[in-house]
């Protein structure tokens, strides 16, 4: 994913200190395709807001909920396809009362 120019953007350590893992955490995760950390030129790992918001809800499957990893996967999956269920019925909905609206405006004529 190309980094965008103007965005706060995290190393390994600020990402580690903030939650309270270990950096080691951090690198599984990537391996095991939970999360997908840009990359400075330096092939260092920058963790943006998108990734802080993913790993929170990594976290908390984790920890609070007691879900393996295999699990969270699972579920991020899901997750990321209902968001994208949620944003097509979105479209068809705006696009419903565009009908609509001109639907509305042909009778009037």
């Amino acid at each position: 994913m190309a980094r965008q120019p103007n965005s706060e953007y995290f190393t390994i350590s600020v990402v580690s200190s903030m939650f309270n893992i270990h950096p080691q955490t951090l690198r599984l995760y990537e391996r095991e395709g939970l999360l997908q950390p840009d990359r400075s030129a330096g092939n260092t790992r920058l963790y943006s807001r998108q990734d802080i918001e993913h790993l929170s809800t990594i976290l908390n499957l984790t920890r609070e909920m007691g879900v393996n990893l295999a699990g969270v996967s699972i579920i991020m999956e899901l997750l990321k396809k209902l968001k994208e269920t949620q944003a097509e019925k979105d479209a068809l909905q705006n696009l419903c009362d565009q009908m609509e609206s001109h639907q509305a405006s042909l009778n009037d004529v």
